[in-house]
């Protein structure tokens, strides 16, 4: 009888381990990689084919005179500066994707984003697996003895 209830305790054990959240690795994108956020590239070409998923972080470098400012759609489609969500100029600027959905970033320096210091990501849901090896919580259910002897269906 003692193994039994050691059976439902450690299935109860690894039933409460399966529910809990595992974060997933985050990713840094360095955006340009070695060019890094000056005129003249292609970030959304840079930008296809990343899977960018919300806990990554984007990180821009780049020299004096440029800023790195997440906007609205409608003002990056413009390269309207002025009504930025975020804003900074310190050179180096590391942005965690804390939102699934599209994000929007450009320089706000007049002129800039017209020559390409634009960038548009589209960020995942984050996905929450179970870990390797962890039965699913129906595999579980349907191994308790609760579950063999019953007869009834809900």
């Amino acid at each position: 009888m003692a193994s039994s209830g050691s059976g439902v305790a450690m299935a109860c054990l690894v039933l409460a381990m399966s529910c809990m959240v595992v974060p997933s690795r985050q990713v840094v994108f360095t955006v340009g990689e070695s060019t890094g956020w000056i005129p003249g590239v292609d970030y959304n070409a840079w930008a296809k084919g990343k899977n960018f998923k919300v806990g990554d972080r984007l990180v821009f470098n780049y020299p004096s005179g440029h800023t790195v400012d997440e906007v609205f759609e409608n003002d990056y489609n413009t390269c309207t500066a002025g009504n930025a969500l975020s804003t900074d100029n310190s050179g180096s600027t590391s942005i965690p994707l804390l939102t699934a959905g599209p994000h929007y970033f450009m320089c706000g320096v007049v002129g800039h984003c017209g020559q390409g210091m634009k960038l548009a990501v589209n960020v995942a849901a984050e996905s929450t697996p179970l870990p390797s090896g962890t039965p699913s919580p129906a595999t579980l259910a349907a191994s308790s003895p609760s579950a063999s002897n019953s007869s009834t269906d809900l």
